[in-house]
C-alpha cells in the first residue's frame, strides 16, 4: 500500500498523521485552509462543502459539491478536491488572484454578508456552474432580467437552485445570492476545471490506513470487500458517509475498522432488465437521478425531496437501507415499488423483497459479513404513483410521516395497490389493511375515504418532537386523500 493521499488544489498532500476518523474538513483547516468552515457538523449547513472530482454522467468527470464535514480523509485517497481558495487562479508575483466567474458575481451583487458560509456557497455554485448538462443559454442579462430567472427555481443560465438546497446563510442573504447563481455565465474553453471534466477521474485506490488502534480500509473488489468484512464482523461499512460522519462528529463514535464500499464497481452499475431495473448500492441519489431521468416517475418525486443536494451528492440507496432507519425516505417508496434487495456475501449471492427485509428497530436480515449490492426494482411500473413527504420544512428535513403509493386503477376500479409508510412504526412497513381494502374495488370518493379510516390505524405511530402519535395518524389518512383528489381527473380519463 502507498502513503495516502490527497490531491489539494492541484497539490499532493498526505493524510498522515491524521487519525482514520478525521474528516475532510479537518484536515483542511489543518492545512491551512480555512475557507471550509464547521457550521454543523451534520451536514445541514454546507459551510463545509468542497468540490471532488467523480465519475460523470455525462462526460467523463464531474466536480460534485460534498460535505467536508461527514467525509473521512481518508475515503478520498488518491482523488481530487478543489477548496473555495482553490476556485481563484493565481495571479502573478504580488499581485491578487484573478476571481472565479462565481465568486466574481457573489461579490458584484452583494451575495456575501457577514462571509462565514460564503465559501461552502461558493463550491455548491461552482458545482452546478460546472454542470455539463446546464442549459446553454450564455451568458443572461445583467440585473432584474438574470435576477428573475426562467421561474423561481432555475435561472435563465439553467442554474438549478436546489444545487444550493444544503447551504444555509444566517444573514439572510438569499436574494443576492440567487441573484450571482442566475447571473453566472458559461464556463469558457480556457477554464480548466471545465477541461478537466473531459479526462477520467482519479481512479479507486485501495487503502489500508491505521493510526493507533484505528483503520480505514479500501478494497478494489466486491469478492475482497466482503471476504474482508467475514474477517472483520465488527467492521463499519460505509459509503458516502452522511450517517456515519454524524456519528462521528456529534456522538464522537470511534470505530475500530472502518470499510468503504462507495467506489466498488459491482456497486455502481445500472441496469433496466426486460423485468426489472437494478440499481447498484453505492450509487449516490444524484447518480441515479440523473442516470433514470425521470423513468421511475415515484422515484424521481423522492430525490428533490431527500434532504439536499449535497447529501444526495454522497448518500445511496446501500446506506439508507443499511442503516436500518424507522424514518428513511427511500424505504416507503421501495416498498411501494415492490423492490428487493441483492445481498453478498463470500459465498454467494440472494435475493430478499425489501418487505421481508426489516426485522425491528434498527435491525434487518442482513448479516455482518453481507453487503447490500443492489435494489431491484420489478416491471412492469405501477402508473399511479405518489410521494408524500410530511415534515416541519419543505425541503432538507427528517420526515414525521413518509407514504410511498403506487396504485393499477384499471376502467376504474384499483387492481392493484401497494403503499409504503416510514415514521409510523419500528421499522418501515407496508400498509397491507389499506391495501386490501382498495383492491379490487372503485376509486371513488366514499371508498377512498373508507380506506383512508384504515390508513389512519396502520402502524404504530408514537409522539415525539417531531409530531405527536394522533397527527401521524390524521397525516395517513390525509394522504390517501389527497391522491385520490390528486388523480381522480387522470385516473377517469
Amino acid at each position: 500500500m502507498t502513503e495516502a493521499r490527497i490531491t489539494v488544489n492541484g497539490k499532493e498532500t498526505p493524510i498522515a498523521p491524521s487519525a482514520p476518523h478525521t474528516t475532510v474538513l479537518d484536515l483542511l483547516r489543518e492545512r491551512g485552509l480555512t475557507g471550509t468552515k464547521e457550521g454543523c457538523a451534520e451536514g445541514e449547513c454546507g459551510a463545509c462543502s468542497v468540490l471532488v472530482a467523480r465519475p460523470g454522467v455525462n462526460k467523463p468527470t464531474d466536480w460534485v459539491a460534498v460535505n467536508a464535514c461527514l467525509v473521512p480523509a481518508a475515503a478520498l485517497d488518491g482523488q481530487e478536491v478543489i477548496t473555495s481558495e482553490g476556485l481563484a487562479t493565481p495571479g502573478e508575483p504580488g499581485t491578487a488572484p484573478t476571481l472565479h466567474p462565481v465568486q466574481e458575481e457573489m461579490a458584484v451583487r452583494g451575495g456575501s454578508q457577514c462571509g462565514y458560509c460564503t465559501p461552502g456557497f461558493i463550491c455548491s455554485m461552482a458545482s452546478e456552474y460546472y454542470r455539463p448538462d446546464r442549459c446553454e443559454h450564455g451568458n443572461p442579462l445583467d440585473g432584474a432580467d438574470a435576477a428573475e430567472g426562467a421561474d423561481a427555481e432555475h435561472g435563465p443560465n439553467g442554474f438549478d437552485l436546489h444545487a444550493l438546497s444544503g447551504n444555509l446563510c444566517r444573514c439572510t442573504g438569499y436574494r443576492p445570492i440567487r441573484d450571482a447563481a442566475f447571473a453566472v455565465g458559461q464556463p469558457t474553453d480556457e477554464d480548466p476545471l471545465a477541461q478537466r471534466r473531459e479526462q477520467e477521474p482519479p481512479a479507486a485506490v485501495a487503502t489500508e490506513y491505521s493510526q493507533d488502534d484505528s483503520t480505514f480500509l479500501r478494497r478494489n473488489t466486491l469478492a475482497e470487500t466482503v471476504q474482508l468484512l467475514r474477517e472483520r464482523p465488527d467492521a463499519v461499512v460505509v459509503a458516502g458517509s452522511t450517517d456515519y460522519g454524524v456519528e462521528v462528529n456529534i456522538r464522537s463514535r470511534r470505530a475500530g475498522c472502518v470499510v468503504a464500499i462507495d467506489r466498488l464497481p459491482e456497486l455502481r452499475e445500472l441496469r433496466v432488465e426486460s423485468d426489472h431495473i437494478e440499481i447498484g448500492a453505492a450509487l449516490t441519489l444524484t447518480e441515479i437521478e440523473r442516470k433514470l431521468d425521470g423513468d421511475v416517475p415515484l422515484l424521481a418525486e423522492l430525490f428533490p425531496q431527500f434532504a439536499s443536494r449535497l447529501i444526495r451528492n454522497g448518500a445511496t440507496l446501500g446506506g439508507n437501507l443499511g442503516t436500518g432507519s424507522p424514518i428513511g425516505d427511500s424505504p416507503p417508496v421501495l416498498l411501494a415499488l415492490e423492490a428487493s434487495l441483492v445481498l453478498a456475501d463470500a459465498d454467494g449471492e440472494r435475493v430478499v423483497p425489501l418487505a421481508d427485509y426489516f426485522t425491528g428497530y434498527r435491525q434487518s436480515v442482513r448479516r455482518p459479513d453481507e453487503l447490500i449490492r443492489a435494489v431491484r426494482i420489478p416491471l412492469p411500473l405501477s402508473p399511479v404513483t405518489a410521494f408524500h413527504k410530511i415534515a416541519k420544512r419543505r425541503f432538507d428535513d427528517i420526515s414525521s410521516v413518509a407514504v410511498g403509493f403506487a396504485l393499477d386503477i384499471e376502467d376504474g376500479i384499483v387492481r392493484k395497490a401497494r403503499i409504503g409508510l416510514g415514521g409510523v412504526a419500528a421499522t418501515p412497513i407496508r400498509a397491507l389493511a389499506t391495501e386490501a381494502a382498495l383492491e379490487g374495488k372503485p376509486w371513488s370518493e366514499e371508498n377512498v375515504k373508507a380506506a383512508a379510516r384504515v390508513l389512519r390505524g396502520e402502524g404504530t405511530p408514537m409522539d415525539d418532537h417531531r409530531a405527536s402519535s394522533l397527527y401521524r395518524s390524521a397525516m395517513l389518512g390525509q394522504s390517501l386523500l389527497k391522491l385520490h383528489a390528486q388523480t381522480t381527473e387522470a385516473v377517469s380519463s
